[in-house]
């Protein structure tokens, strides 16, 4: 599994927006100048947080961008999955039921599954406001 460059720029763009909404909506274009993001890029992104009830947007002069509920409601899995779409490590997870006639004799079937179900976990216990605030134990290594 790997996430996707939209699905990093869409916490990164949350986060943005998070930390200044504090004076009113957020610009893209403020974003953008802030994350190095193109903005065309955050407009796609955009879309699709605000279509998933993550955003409010106000068009026009002093239009932007909100985030539609406290920060501590956000997961960093459901902003992921409103771009990255599955976070499923094999394609035949990604359908209940399974849909793969080997599915009950698989021998890795449970290694795939194990593991979707640890880096859903991980990321349904990270909240947009661990993040921001940095309550995330960062490796010794780094």
């Amino acid at each position: 599994m790997k996430i996707s460059t939209k699905g990093r720029y869409a916490l990164r763009m949350m986060i943005d927006i998070a930390e200044n909404q504090d004076n009113g909506y957020v610009t893209l274009k403020d974003v953008a100048l802030r994350q190095d993001i193109s903005k065309k890029y955050l407009e796609q992104i955009a879309l699709h947080l605000s279509q998933a009830g993550m955003l409010r947007a106000v068009r026009g002069y002093q239009g932007g961008y909100m985030l539609a509920r406290p920060v501590q409601d956000y997961t960093v899995n459901a902003i992921l999955q409103v771009v990255e779409g599955s976070m499923a490590p094999v394609s035949c997870l990604e359908q209940k039921p399974n849909p793969c006639e080997r599915c009950h004799k698989c021998k890795t079937l449970p290694v795939w599954m194990e593991l979707e179900r640890r880096v859903s976990s991980y990321l349904n216990s990270l909240t947009l406001a661990d993040v921001i605030e940095g309550n995330i134990r960062r490796p010794d290594n780094l």
